[in-house]
């Protein structure tokens, strides 16, 4: 696969995984892959487009006020620190470990998104672990002993395969954090580009990235981050995730063949 195919990949994947709420990692890193990439390289540049992606699509999101700011401190600092130790000890699997991996996320998040759980809205009184803040006038309650460990799993495992737990932050933020979906995915946009500047800057301290080939597709990234954003404050999800959940599904049949057959 040349540049100019991989940069047009990259933009759709940038507009469709910004609507739906996800790095779009598995999506990404299975492009590098297929371009002939190896997983390493593959891992270090789908996390520096990730971060592009975000970062642009979280401006969007501001604006219109879909940033829960305090969730996405909370839970970015948790997943970025260990995103950076994930891209860390990448290095220490082989890349078939790494693929294996990367497809087994893939089936876990495709069934995630086939089986979405509904918003809730969190309240009652104080408990010790919980963490109570305000959000447009009403109080959401976290649950502190369920969000900090996953959120920590979720940053290390992101930054090991170069995805960016985008499609673990929503059922996180809308299940233990009680936020409401359209809030939770602009949210998402805050964390991903965390988590992924940070397993980015891992991947980075070991080499193995040409900047050549990943700052041309971050650059494409952003724009695609940009309009992505925009649609996706108006557009419905529920027909996004249902196809993005079946393609990261056939994603992860492709990424295991991959992983047996190489």
């Amino acid at each position: 696969m040349n540049l100019p195919v991989m940069l047009a990949a990259v933009f759709a994947i940038a507009v469709l995984m910004t609507m739906a709420g996800r790095g779009g990692g598995n999506f990404y890193v299975l492009a590098q892959v297929v371009a002939g990439v190896s997983m390493h390289s593959a891992a270090s540049t789908g996390q520096l487009i990730m971060c592009c992606t975000s970062l642009a699509a979280m401006f969007v999101f501001q604006k219109h006020k879909a940033v829960a700011w305090p969730m996405a401190v909370f839970i970015g600092l948790t997943t970025s620190v260990m995103a950076f130790f994930g891209g860390f000890l990448a290095h220490c699997f082989t890349g078939m470990a790494l693929k294996l991996v990367f497809a087994s996320m893939l089936v876990l998040a495709g069934f995630l998104m086939l089986f979405p759980a509904a918003e809730r809205k969190s309240a009652g009184p104080a408990k010790k672990g919980y963490w109570r803040f305000k959000l447009g006038g009403e109080t959401v309650v976290v649950n502190l002993w369920l969000a900090v460990p996953l959120a920590l799993g979720t940053g290390l495992v992101a930054g090991m395969v170069g995805i960016s737990g985008g499609s673990f932050l929503i059922p996180l933020m809308v299940l233990a954090c009680g936020l409401p979906m359209k809030t939770a995915v602009g949210t998402a946009s805050v964390m991903v580009a965390a988590t992924a500047g940070m397993g980015f800057l891992g991947h980075l301290s070991q080499g193995g990235i040409e900047l050549s080939w990943a700052l041309p597709q971050a650059g494409v990234a952003v724009v695609g981050g940009l309009i992505g954003g925009k649609l996706a404050i108006k557009t419905r999800s529920g027909a996004l995730k249902l196809i993005f959940a079946l393609t990261t599904l056939a994603a992860a049949i492709f990424m295991y063949i991959k992983a047996f057959c190489d």
